[in-house]
């Protein structure tokens, strides 16, 4: 990956990125690409009551409710499939090494996978969220659509430090924007005040949902390297911390693995299933593993 910035081209980025990770995926795929996405492009049919082997997220909980029992929606193959990024670009998603921050792979994941989309006729669009909803690029196709969504990407401002994010603003705004059902992909850290986890569920009773879910290492688990000065990257505050302290390390790992707990139980009851990148995994073997698993829980 390449740090990216205003002296980096999206066409230097795109081409970087058909050679050295979609020529991967084309080989390791086979162009299956549906291994992916679940819902490749399905509008609604009808409705019919709920059987045991149905897939629950497809209950449609308002006529249940005046029915008196489970209903599921049924919906066919549309050869379109409409695709949405919902960009998470707050001053946390800057953290990591220079090379390696979650911007980076946040940028590299989504020109990918909008490629690969557009590449079959589909049309993908954005959201950027930084202290609000601050940019819309609406659904397109074609390589040219790839292009504008990673320039857009690459001039988006690094916020100054500001209040925790919320992304419940962002999920409450995806789901008054986009009416027509939709993959939406959510590309995030998820570092957030809490209240995201009921949009998000809400919107994957719509849509086809993934989370993204973007980390560093160094935030599960401190180096022993003596004093340094830890910044929180949303707020800005700083202090200083003996990293020579086992028991220091010791609570800061306790709580990354409760906070990585509570993240899991979220995406789990929303019934969202969860891509995990981190800065320094290899793109092509993260998203091979995923469609692979995804497969399976398929099959």
């Amino acid at each position: 990956m390449s740090q990216p910035g205003h002296a980096l081209t999206p066409e230097r980025i795109l081409q970087r990125l058909d050679w050295q990770v979609i020529r991967r995926l084309d080989g390791l795929l086979q162009g299956d690409y549906r291994s992916l996405f679940y819902g490749f492009g399905l509008d609604f049919a009808d409705l019919r009551e709920y059987q045991p082997e149905d897939d629950i997220r497809y209950i449609d909980w308002n006529v249940t409710a005046r029915m008196n029992s489970p209903y599921v929606r049924q919906y066919v193959e549309d050869r379109e499939i409409t695709a949405w990024f919902l960009l998470d670009l707050s001053p946390s998603v800057d953290f990591g090494t220079v090379h390696n921050q979650k911007r980076t792979m946040l940028i590299d994941f989504t020109a990918t996978i909008a490629r690969l989309l557009t590449r079959h006729g589909n049309r993908v669009g954005a959201m950027f969220y930084g202290r609000r909803i601050e940019h819309t690029i609406p659904p397109r196709g074609g390589r040219l659509q790839v292009l504008r969504l990673v320039n857009d990407l690459l001039r988006a401002p690094r916020l100054p430090q500001a209040p925790f994010t919320n992304l419940a603003e962002l999920l409450y705004g995806a789901m008054g924007a986009i009416k027509k059902r939709s993959l939406v992909l959510i590309v995030s850290d998820f570092i957030s005040q809490p209240g995201w986890e009921k949009p998000l569920a809400l919107l994957n009773q719509r849509h086809e949902v993934l989370a993204v879910r973007l980390w560093d290492p160094s935030e599960l688990e401190l180096p022993d390297i003596g004093l340094i000065v830890m910044e929180d990257a949303e707020t800005g505050e700083q202090m200083y911390v003996d990293t020579h302290d086992r028991q220091f390390r010791q609570r800061f790992r306790q709580a990354a693995v409760q906070r990585e707990a509570a993240l899991e139980a979220a995406f789990k009851k929303a019934g969202v299933d969860v891509l995990s990148l981190s800065t320094g995994d290899d793109l092509v073997r993260a998203i091979v593993r995923f469609a692979t698993l995804r497969q399976q829980r398929r099959h």
